[in-house]
C-alpha cells in the first residue's frame, strides 16, 4: 500500500493547449483555496515548489492541425522532468495545472518511473471529454484535447518522444471515467483503439460505485495508480470555473465516492489537478471544491471508518 504521506506540490501555470485564457490561473487559485493547508491538517508532508516555467501563450491560430505546438512541447518537457525528478525521490506528486495537454508531461514522467521500477500503471482519466483527438480529427486544433492518443503513440513525433519511450502509455492501462463530450471522428477512434470508457450514461444505469469498482478492478500490491483530475469532471453547477463546461456531470457525493473509493484502494502515488480556470469562477467556488475532493482522496470521508 502507498503511504500518502509525502506530497510535493508543483505549479504548471499555462493555458497553452486549451481553448480560452485562464488556466494559467489554476494554481494560484488552489494555494488561495487552501490545498496545502488541508493536506497537512491531514497528517501529509507537503512540499510547495512554486511553478515551472516556460513560453507564454502566443494565442494564435492552429498551424498544420496544431495551436501552439512548439510552446506545448516546451511546457510538457518541463512538466515531465519535474515529475520523474520528485518521483525518484520517492514522494506523490500533485501537478496543479494549467490545461489538460499536461497530462501527457505528467502521466509520461510516471510512466517512465514505473518502467524503472518494474510497477505496472494504471491511469484514471476524470474528465468530461475523451481527450483521444490527433491533427487530422480535432475541430480546434487545441492539444488539451489530444494528451490520451500522444501518449498512447498517436500525435506529432515531439511530443509522442516526451518519455524516451513510444507509446509511452498502452490504451489498456486506462480507464476514463465521467465522459461525456466526445467528438465524431474521435468516438471512432475511442473505439477502435478500445478505451476503456465509462460515461455518464454507465454512471447513470449502474451507479458511481459498480462503477468505480470496474475501474479499480486487478489493482495490487505492484499498480502505481495515477488520478488525472480534469475539473470539468464535475457537474459545473458546483463547479463552474473550467473553459469547457458541460452539463450533467457527477454530484457532488458521486464525485466524492469517487475520490473516496480511490482512497480505499491506498495505491494512488501521482496526481493531476487540470483545467481549473480562475476567470471564469465564482469566488474560486471550483477551487474550494477541489480542495475538498483532494482531500477525499488523501482519505477524509464523511464517517468514521475504520
Amino acid at each position: 500500500m502507498t503511504k500518502l504521506r509525502n506530497v510535493s506540490l508543483i505549479g504548471v501555470p499555462t493555458d497553452i493547449g486549451a481553448g480560452a485564457r485562464g488556466a494559467s490561473m489554476g494554481p494560484e487559485a488552489m494555494r488561495v483555496a487552501g490545498l496545502a493547508e488541508a493536506l497537512r491538517a491531514r497528517g501529509v508532508d507537503v512540499i510547495d515548489r512554486g511553478n515551472l516555467a516556460g513560453p507564454s501563450n502566443p494565442w494564435l491560430p492552429p498551424t498544420d492541425g496544431y495551436r501552439h505546438l512548439q510552446e506545448v512541447v516546451a511546457w510538457n518537457q518541463a512538466t515531465h522532468d519535474a515529475i520523474y525528478a520528485e518521483l525518484k525521490t520517492g514522494r506523490l506528486p500533485i501537478m496543479l495545472g494549467g490545461d489538460h495537454c499536461l497530462g501527457l508531461g505528467s502521466i509520461s514522467a510516471v510512466a517512465r518511473h514505473c518502467r524503472d521500477t518494474g510497477k505496472k500503471l494504471r491511469v484514471l482519466w476524470l474528465d468530461a471529454h475523451a481527450d483521444f483527438n490527433t491533427s487530422e480529427l480535432t475541430p480546434s486544433g487545441n492539444i488539451h484535447g489530444m494528451p490520451v492518443a500522444c501518449l498512447c503513440g498517436f500525435g506529432p513525433k515531439e511530443l509522442v518522444e516526451i518519455g524516451g519511450h513510444v507509446p509511452a502509455i498502452s490504451p489498456k492501462w486506462i480507464r476514463q471515467i465521467g465522459i461525456r463530450s466526445v467528438d465524431e471522428g474521435e468516438r471512432a477512434f475511442v473505439h477502435e483503439h478500445d478505451l476503456e470508457v465509462f460515461d455518464m450514461r454507465f454512471i447513470d444505469e449502474m451507479g458511481m460505485r459498480h462503477t468505480m469498482e470496474l475501474a479499480l478492478a486487478t489493482l495490487d500490491d505492484n499498480t502505481h495508480l495515477h488520478v488525472s483530475f480534469d475539473v470539468d469532471f464535475l457537474d459545473p453547477v458546483m463547479a463552474p470555473g473550467v473553459g469547457t463546461t458541460v452539463g450533467g456531470g457527477p454530484t457532488y457525493r458521486e464525485a466524492h465516492l469517487c475520490m473516496e473509493m480511490i482512497a480505499d484502494t491506498g495505491r494512488m502515488a501521482s496526481l493531476d489537478l487540470v483545467e481549473l480556470n480562475p476567470a471564469l469562477d465564482e469566488k474560486n467556488k471550483t477551487a474550494l471544491v477541489a480542495v475538498d475532493l483532494i482531500e477525499s482522496l488523501f482519505g477524509k470521508s464523511t464517517l468514521m471508518r475504520k
